[in-house]
């Protein structure tokens, strides 16, 4: 099976054909970093880095674009709130949002772009608008004339009435009509801001993605991704202000858009706060769970979120790892291709990652009872079908004894307390052997005797 992709644009799934089976393109809108992340800003993250990890399976280069928005209202906000300047903030939680995905097992892109590199493209792209008749100049703003475009609202299938009654449109006076949306505003002398031929000035949040992926991958790229809840009226902003500065040129082949994540059966939402910060949850559950627990739903559906989502993703990823330390002597052989693999199939087939779930369970269950180099070959099989999914790539044993949270007994205090145990019972001092066993239990550790000795895991 080839790689099937739902389009945003199409409404449909369609076969994927990129523009040059050599040079791959795709891009994903990244965060405004004005804060820590939050659980479904992370999830667009896992799901395009899964996608980005099954299209270098079947393509030689592919250009990965993940941006970084370091300049916008809140963020001038939020610096005006701390009292730290805009490039502090911004660079404080870039850093804060990298660290986050990497814990959540996450390849870096590409390209990372910040905004602020971006300015004279932004400057550019602007100008040929305005040349050709799509944008126009009122009191030191700059705005794109919807109504000069002709399938303006394509992407999100909304006429201009429906677009205006089902969105927040900022209603000023110098507008020519009230869904025009800015392209480049003024700055105040306490905002930050750059010269154009406008006045001072900084670009509307729309712009800056169109001029990045001009920057980086071109007039039209294969693949642009994010969250539902940007196909309006962020990018169907970026498709207009892209294709009339290109001369009608298509934009995207492929939108990819996943879907929202509820929180205990409620959206997600500020007003409701029942935000989940990632870094929160990193306290409580180790990356790649979360990585799991986002994966488990196929992407355009609803996710709920929850603690028991989380208990069940743990348990899940436990029989795994469960599974490859029973074989760890075991040499895995990676095979060369996976293609026919049912795992693999899932994820040609519009990242169907349920269905890959189950086919790997299915395929740990073989490995377990096989024998010899059938074994062999079935667990690199399984290593190699849940590397494209983010999972099962650190050792078994450091699996069960990583430590999650600042109150969690490190492994040097557990190995002492087993040494200790072991010597109680060699002096037939059994009480206090099983004393050992019943404090390490309360702190989650949990102890299993073998032939081989004891080993542990945490809980």
């Amino acid at each position: 099976m080839s790689l099937h992709l739902y389009n945003t644009k199409k409404r449909r799934k369609e076969p994927f054909e990129p523009i040059d089976s050599q040079r791959i393109t795709m891009y994903v809108c990244g965060p405004t970093v004005y804060n820590r992340v939050h659980i479904g800003n992370a999830r667009p993250a896992v799901v395009f880095d899964t996608l980005f990890r099954v299209l270098k399976s079947l393509y030689p280069h592919v250009i990965y674009a993940r941006n970084i928005t370091d300049i916008d209202d809140k963020i001038i906000a939020a610096a005006a709130d701390l009292n730290e300047s805009i490039e502090s903030i911004s660079q404080r939680f870039a850093t804060a949002y990298f660290e986050d995905m990497a814990d959540l097992c996450n390849q870096s892109p590409t390209i990372q772009p910040y905004a602020t590199d971006h300015i004279e493209p932004m400057i550019n792209m602007v100008a040929r608008l305005i040349k050709e008749g799509h944008a126009y100049e009122a009191q030191g703003h700059v705005l794109f004339d919807v109504q000069s475009m002709q399938n303006y609202g394509q992407l999100s299938n909304r006429s201009l009435d429906d677009m205006l009654a089902g969105a927040r449109v900022e209603v000023a006076e110098y507008k020519r009509y009230a869904g025009d949306f800015v392209l480049w505003k003024p700055s105040s002398i306490a905002e930050p801001g750059w010269q154009s031929p406008w006045g001072r000035g900084r670009p509307g949040w729309h712009l800056e993605c169109s001029a990045m992926i001009e920057t980086h991958l071109g007039e039209t790229i294969d693949i642009h991704g994010g969250g539902r809840d940007l196909i309006f009226p962020h990018h169907e902003n970026e498709v207009a202000q892209s294709e009339c500065s290109h001369g009608g040129t298509s934009f995207v082949r492929y939108w990819l858009h996943n879907g929202y994540i509820n929180i205990d059966g409620e959206k997600m939402s500020k007003s409701l706060g029942n935000f989940k910060m990632v870094r929160d949850l990193l306290g409580h559950y180790n990356g790649e769970t979360l990585r799991f627990a986002l994966l488990s739903a196929q992407y355009r559906s609803e996710l709920t979120f929850s603690n028991d989502l989380l208990e069940q993703a743990k348990s899940v990823l436990d029989g795994f790892y469960g599974a490859l330390r029973a074989l760890r002597t075991v040499q895995a052989v990676i095979p060369n291709s996976i293609v026919g693999q049912p795992v693999y199939e899932a994820l040609l087939d519009d990242l169907n990652t349920p269905v890959a779930i189950r086919e790997l369970h299915q395929l740990s269950k073989a490995m377990t009872q096989a024998r010899g180099a059938l074994q062999a070959k079935l667990k690199g099989e399984f290593l190699a079908c849940a590397e494209l999914m983010g999972l099962l790539q650190q050792d078994s044993e450091a699996w069960f004894q990583s430590a999650v949270g600042h109150d969690a007994i490190a492994a040097v205090d557990i190995e002492s307390l087993i040494d200790e145990r072991h010597a109680a019972k060699l002096n037939k001092d059994y009480a206090r052997s099983d004393a050992i066993r019943s404090q390490l239990t309360e702190l989650g550790v949990i102890l299993e005797d073998g032939q081989n000795g004891t080993t542990w895991r945490r809980e």
